[in-house]
């Protein structure tokens, strides 16, 4: 015979329910608040304030907070199928796309210091211009 009983590690309740109100998105959390309001203010007001700091209220959904691997369509990437020329090619086409983004993630990330490189080379020219401009000033007066 076993029974649902709330965890006992503190905190237990308090994430299954952030948990379960997360994965029916916003209108939930919207939809507690409103009845913690009805029911006893100041619960209303701490799932305002909650909601608020975890910014939840800004978020077009709750639903991605929690990274790539908790999306309830991710779940299964990584498990096998039973069909494994199917498993072999998904395996394939998930560490190409993962590789792909890793490629396109150092682009970018060189994209950044040649702008950045650019800039500055922009920035000391400036400078020494002004510099040499200031110097010729000087010089006719």
């Amino acid at each position: 015979m076993t029974t649902d009983l709330p965890s006992p590690s503190p905190g237990g309740w308090f994430s299954k329910a952030e948990a379960w109100l997360d994965s029916r998105g916003k209108g939930a959390w919207i939809a507690a608040m409103v009845l913690g309001f009805i029911f006893f203010w100041p619960v209303g007001l701490a799932l305002l304030a909650y909601m608020i700091w975890s910014k939840r209220m800004f978020n077009k959904s709750c639903r991605h907070r929690n990274g790539f691997g908790s999306h309830h369509w991710s779940r299964g990437l990584h498990t096998p199928t039973g069909n494994s020329a199917f498993d072999a090619y998904k395996a394939d086409t998930l560490r190409r796309l993962e590789e792909e983004q890793r490629d396109f993630q150092a682009f970018l990330e060189r994209l950044r210091e040649a702008k950045d490189k650019a800039e500055f080379d922009q920035f000391i020219d400036d400078r020494a211009r002004r510099a040499a401009q200031g110097e010729a000033d000087n010089s006719a007066a």
